[in-house]
């Protein structure tokens, strides 16, 4: 989540389907009964493109167990996750042809999916116009709803094209 809202979650309660969650949209992914633009697989980690990317190629790497905290995530699947954002990291950049990325991952202050997940986003490119929402920082008075911290963050993001996702899931395979 963008920086400019980062204030809004200060004493912020911590929702209860965080702790828990049968329900996890990224779980339902994993187990199959989710569709989602699957860019790589393993044993212990999937990586599925985000389905309102900030950028071309926004990719993110799930590890398959459920846990809503990268401080509780399990040695080995943290492992395995550092080795699938570097292997991804490389596929993404010769896909969009961009090697500047950005690789996140939030921990309750700016998580969306209470299921730890790593964000790997190409960088805009040098003189490339900006499409984000123009909020100066100092605009929060109050700390902002979950609801409202959404929506601020995905007012410049659009729904992933099918026939878009296709191409750049073979794409970013091929550099695997």
């Amino acid at each position: 989540m963008t920086s400019f809202i980062i204030k809004a979650h200060e004493n912020r309660p911590l929702p209860l389907e965080w702790r828990s969650d049968p329900g996890c949209a990224f779980c339902r992914i994993v187990r199959g009964q989710a569709h989602a633009f699957k860019v790589y697989e393993d044993e212990k980690i999937i990586a599925i493109l985000d389905i309102m990317p900030l950028r071309h190629g926004h990719t993110l790497v799930i590890p398959k167990v459920h846990t809503s905290r990268v401080s509780d995530l399990p040695d080995e699947f943290a492992a395995e996750c550092g080795k699938a954002v570097s292997k991804l990291s490389r596929a993404i950049s010769g896909a969009v042809n961009n090697t500047a990325l950005n690789v996140v991952c939030n921990q309750e202050y700016a998580q969306a999916v209470p299921h730890v997940h790593y964000h790997i986003i190409p960088a805009p490119r040098p003189g490339a116009a900006s499409t984000g929402p123009s909020i100066s920082s100092d605009h929060v008075t109050r700390p902002l709803t979950q609801m409202e911290m959404h929506d601020l963050e995905f007012q410049s993001r659009k729904w992933l094209d099918d026939d878009q996702a296709l191409k750049l899931v073979e794409s970013i395979r091929s550099h695997l």
